[in-house]
């Protein structure tokens, strides 16, 4: 015990954490940046050795509200003087009722609708299924290439990326059908993944076999990729024909993140259910599904739930999430930083060759980086512009399935002056990794 407590009064840098990290964390949990940080607040983060950084991660979309807000805090502190956890299925708490009336409204406008509550968004996707597969009384579940639902057995079989999430975790569960995702860049228009669903209803699965189609409107690992109006609400018109249910994973894009509440919103459709989490705890985790009443009373008692769902403390912290989002006006708040941040990457994009394009809604907005000369997705210097923009204070993370596009997930109060300083961070970072400075 003394030497483990000595050991531990020696942590006072990156390094020597990052070592203690490598000897008792395992490998599959990849750490984007060698830092260790011990306090943050709003769209900045300090590490153990004091060093300041631009946090335009903010946990990968989680805290759209930035980190500590004092009213989620005072929110989170105020409960836990009251009833920490006491699981909602051996009895009910007001926070969990009043979390789920207000999702209701803000998903069905005004429709009937309900919410259950979990953990993770995976959790939240899993469920999604079990709700859609027990409301249908069908089995077959229709996916699309480079989206992510999730690290869990199910979560990695829906996700379209074979690395590293599938790796060799299989056999994965079957009765999942996977379509193309509309990618202009790339030249997968609407079209073409319309008549990919005609022909996957044709040659693998009839569709009243077909509980339900999860799309992520905005895909977030899959490279910032909008689906688009037209092709949402043709989706839509399919799913209505043949009794296919609608669920749109907004665990990344809702919350503001592309400057509606929720990204669906931007299609005028009303999808069947709704999988939320990440920035809906503001920092706490707390996952759900809403959905139509209907559909969302289909399993039988006992047959949703879980240990930590709902937990009280998550619960208040998304309650004062939703007040800020309302009464901070977050949501013009992300079109401006959105228009801003895109006009910039664009002037970047005419100054670097390997900006081959830009693209995102509202806040959520990306870049891909290419080789000039052929043309194709480069995954190395995505890697090399990241870890310039570290060493000069921003944090910066990869997604796409080629790993070559950089997203910025900054919190929504994300100040004007901290934009540009971002926005000049990534500009040297950009020079340096194409050699133009030293």
């Amino acid at each position: 015990m003394q030497n483990v407590m000595a050991e531990q009064q020696t942590y006072s840098d990156n390094s020597l954490l990052l070592d203690a990290r490598e000897q008792h964390v395992p490998r599959g949990v990849v750490t984007a940046h060698p830092l260790v940080i011990e306090r943050a607040k709003g769209s900045e983060v300090w590490d153990v050795e004091g060093n300041r950084y631009l946090d335009f991660v903010g946990g990968i979309g989680v805290l759209n509200v930035g980190h500590n807000h004092p009213a989620v805090v005072n929110a989170v502190t105020k409960q836990l003087g009251l009833v920490s956890h006491a699981c909602f299925q051996v009895v009910a708490y007001p926070g969990y009722i009043e979390l789920a009336q207000r999702l209701n409204q803000l998903v069905g406008n005004g429709q009937p609708f309900k919410s259950v509550f979990f953990t993770s968004g995976a959790e939240a996707v899993e469920n999604a299924v079990k709700i859609a597969r027990a409301h249908t009384q069908r089995s077959g579940i229709i996916a699309f290439d480079g989206a992510f639902h999730g690290r869990t057995l199910l979560g990695c079989t829906l996700t379209g990326m074979s690395q590293p999430y599938k790796q060799n975790f299989g056999p994965f569960p079957g009765e999942v059908y996977r379509l193309p995702f509309p990618n202009a860049f790339y030249g997968v228009s609407d079209d073409d993944c319309l008549q990919a669903l005609d022909q996957l209803f044709a040659v693998q699965i009839a569709p009243e076999r077909v509980a339900a189609i999860i799309i992520e409107p905005v895909q977030g690992d899959g490279g910032f990729l909008p689906a688009g109006a037209n092709f949402m609400q043709a989706l839509r018109r399919v799913t209505e024909k043949h009794g296919i249910l609608l669920i749109c994973d907004e665990v990344q894009t809702g919350f503001g993140r592309t400057g509606k509440m929720f990204a669906f919103q931007h299609s005028e459709i009303t999808p069947d259910l709704v999988t939320v989490a990440k920035s809906l705890g503001g920092g706490l985790p707390i996952s759900g599904v809403v959905g139509k009443a209907a559909i969302m009373d289909a399993p039988l008692p006992g047959g949703l739930g879980g240990t930590y769902g709902g937990n009280a403390l998550g619960c208040a912290a998304a309650l004062a999430v939703l007040d800020l989002m309302e009464h901070d006006n977050l949501l013009a708040r992300s079109n401006q930083l959105g228009e801003k941040l895109n006009a910039h990457l664009h002037q970047l994009a005419e100054k670097y060759a390997c900006i081959g394009d830009v693209r995102g809604v509202g806040f959520m907005q990306a870049v891909e980086i290419i080789d000039f000369e052929t043309k194709r997705p480069d995954a190395a210097m995505t890697q090399k512009i990241l870890d310039c923009a570290c060493q000069e204070g921003l944090l910066l993370i990869k997604c796409g399935l080629h790993r070559s596009t950089i997203r910025f997930l900054a919190p929504l109060v994300t100040t004007d002056s901290q934009l540009e300083e971002a926005l000049h961070i990534f500009d040297i970072a950009l020079a340096r990794a194409s050699g133009r400075l030293g």
